[in-house]
């Protein structure tokens, strides 16, 4: 450390004042050590494993640590919690951007701009640190955390199959099953044409679906429908949940189970069958929509939920039983149905 001063006796009594207050804050707890963000990032985890169990989906909670220990402890670890300023912020922006990372346990890997909704993710971490750091007192403050130059970003709908496009789909894999390429993955694409009809009529995600295990559906017969359709008990990513199926997926359920020749505790779909799903899309040119996004399990999903809408179903009830919000099916959905839209409405005419 420099006094800055040239003078030798003004330099002693510079040194000798910063010495007897440093012993004074020492002396009244004023000088403590900081901690540092791997630190607080320790606690998080701590407290955020035993407090959510069994409120938050493991897989979620396991994520939060995978990028706490590919990504952020990396580049923040040994800096003071306080020294997290926006502007660090920023440059971990720039840094995931334009660096490859060692992942834990695995090899670095060419440079790849990672997804903007991966990002957000590394983000919303290390926020949840930060408030970690904040609720214990190491911290003043919650730096500005937001993206600076952030425009508008457009909306663009979900990649779904229109009517015309779900049936080519579908008879494709009934077809694999009356006429198998190798008699010996028949049974495989059995429940390959199961899953896609199982999965456009219960809107459920492929996380949720291939989690689910036979003691979870119910078959019953609807009261105010009428119909036999499955009650699903859905594990999702936030917790417990139900879904009603439409009754065209009450025979694939019942044709899996025979086939599987199940127990009650058994997963229903045995594997994800990705390669086969993309290898039928494309044959059929289906892979992609015309705007250029591509189809997969979830756009079976997205299905659903335009169906429902298209047949004029209440936004809000199509909303619960998918387990999201209104506000996400009108953006990315309801918005590019035509039929959502009342011409007598649109086109009203002043009286003469």
């Amino acid at each position: 450390m420099s006094t800055k001063e040239s003078n030798r006796l003004l330099a002693e009594k510079f040194a000798e004042n910063w010495y007897f207050g440093l012993r004074e804050k020492a002396n009244s707890g004023e000088l403590v050590a900081e901690k540092n963000f791997k630190e607080a990032a320790k606690q998080y985890l701590r407290e955020y494993e035993t407090i959510t169990e069994g409120s938050r989906n493991p897989i979620y909670v396991r994520g939060n640590r995978r990028r706490l220990e590919n990504y952020l402890i990396p580049f923040f670890g040994e800096k003071g919690i306080s020294k997290i300023t926006a502007g660090l912020i920023q440059e971990y922006r720039i840094f995931r951007q334009t660096n490859s990372v060692k992942r834990y346990r695995h090899k670095a890997v060419p440079t790849t701009r990672p997804a903007r909704n991966t990002l957000h993710q590394e983000i919303v971490t290390l926020r949840q640190v930060l408030k970690t750091a904040l609720r214990h007192g190491w911290l003043g403050h919650l730096p500005d955390l937001s993206a600076p130059y952030k425009t508008s970003e457009k909306i663009s709908h979900r990649a779904w199959f229109s009517r015309k496009e779900y049936k080519l789909f579908y008879e494709a894999t009934r077809e694999r099953v009356k006429n198998p390429r190798q008699r010996r993955y028949k049974k495989d694409y059995a429940n390959f044409h199961d899953f896609v009809l199982f999965m456009a009529n219960t809107g459920l995600r492929p996380d949720e679906a291939y989690r689910l295990q036979y003691r979870d559906v119910s078959v019953i017969e609807d009261k105010d429908s009428g119909e036999t359709i499955l009650l699903i008990e859905v594990r999702g990513k936030r917790g417990i949940g139900y879904c009603k199926s439409t009754p065209n997926a009450v025979r694939p359920f019942a044709r899996l189970r025979e086939r599987n020749a199940a127990k009650p505790s058994d997963v229903i779909f045995l594997k994800r069958q990705t390669t086969l799903l993309n290898t039928i899309l494309d044959e059929l040119d289906l892979k992609f929509d015309r705007d250029g996004n591509p189809r997969t399990a979830y756009s079976l999903r997205h299905t659903y939920i335009c169906f429902r809408l298209m047949e004029g179903a209440d936004i809000y009830q199509v909303a619960k039983n998918c387990r999201t919000s209104v506000e996400m099916i009108e953006t990315y959905y309801a918005t590019h149905i035509s039929t959502q839209l009342n011409a007598a409405a649109i086109n009203v005419r002043k009286s003469a």
